[in-house]
């Protein structure tokens, strides 16, 4: 069966044709980016997409959105579209349809893309195990949190979580001074405040204090550049934090799942990888005490399908409709 899946975010809305089979994506064309910006609604980006592609698209798509679904109307926070799912069949022409979290998406992707799509980052490397719990963790604009659980069988089932908004739980003195730092403007201070993207601002301006270093206020975009070119030491360090922490926000979520392994997730993953690797992250994933043995033997993986968000759509597609 064919599709269209979409991926939709702030700034960008990507399309591309599927075809699934069985419970199982088979095929995932090339995809097709539009800006959200250059287009006044969904239904007309849509219709862009279907020009595009040379008129007529299949009758069913499934739809991968960042930010929460169930209600009857989804509303993007960096974007002025609205979707309301009641309507997709009659102003998409989509006789079957599904709606889903972005991260959800991503889940759906971790079990069903090839072990190729795979880069070893801690613990034995080797392929996910094909039963029990797998934490997928994706720091980005926020940070998402996923369970997948596999069967045994190739059955599997995705569960959503909030789990970005855990406790930051800090480990030496450095992270001390981060977490009084944010302290200042929030009253509790999540995971997500420093383990996703905008959270490296925060560790960039304690750095500099600790150091007493006179530095230029900066967003988060111009950080990681510079920290990832290496143009700047102080950026570099705070990236080289950034992953430190990391690693235990991963740990602590791979403890309080039950995993049997962990995938990294997501476009500041893929940015930061080859530093991922090379950084404390995997020494600090294991730092669990008593666990830190059943850590060890834990595979962390990072997932490096160049389009997880609208391969997961196709994915969640295909398990709900699967024979």
């Amino acid at each position: 069966m064919e599709l269209v899946a979409v991926d939709i975010g702030g700034t960008h809305a990507r399309f591309a044709l599927a075809t699934v089979e069985g419970g199982r994506v088979t095929h995932l064309g090339e995809a097709v980016t539009l800006k959200t910006a250059e287009h006044a609604s969904f239904q007309l980006a849509w219709q862009e997409f279907e020009r595009i592609n040379g008129g007529a698209v299949p009758s069913a798509c499934a739809i991968a959105v960042a930010g929460p679904v169930g209600g009857e109307v989804i509303k993007f926070t960096n974007n002025p579209w609205i979707i309301r799912p009641a309507m997709i069949p009659e102003k998409l022409g989509a006789e079957k349809y599904i709606v889903v979290n972005d991260f959800a998406a991503v889940a759906h992707s971790v079990a069903q893309a090839d072990d190729a799509h795979f880069l070893h980052l801690s613990g034995p490397d080797q392929p996910l195990p094909r039963a029990g719990t797998i934490s997928v963790v994706g720091p980005g604009t926020g940070l998402g949190v996923a369970q997948l659980w596999r069967s045994g069988d190739g059955g599997y089932h995705v569960q959503p979580t909030e789990g970005g908004h855990i406790d930051y739980a800090p480990l030496d003195g450095i992270e001390d001074a981060i977490l009084a730092r944010l302290r200042k403007r929030h009253r509790r201070v999540s995971a997500e405040r420093v383990v996703a993207g905008p959270g490296i601002v925060d560790i960039y301006e304690t750095l500099a204090a600790i150091e007493g270093m006179p530095f230029i206020p900066r967003d988060d975009k111009a950080i990681w550049t510079l920290g990832t070119s290496g143009e700047d030491s102080l950026a570099a360090a705070a990236i080289d934090r950034f992953c430190l922490s990391l690693g235990s926000v991963a740990g602590d979520l791979a403890l309080a799942h039950g995993a049997s392994a962990v995938v990294m997730a997501g476009g500041l993953g893929l940015r930061i990888k080859d530093t991922l690797v090379r950084s404390g992250f995997a020494e600090r994933f294991r730092a669990k005490g008593r666990f830190e043995q059943m850590m060890a033997q834990m595979p962390v993986r990072l997932i490096t399908h160049p389009q997880p968000g609208l391969f997961g759509a196709a994915a969640a597609f295909a398990q709900a409709n699967r024979d």
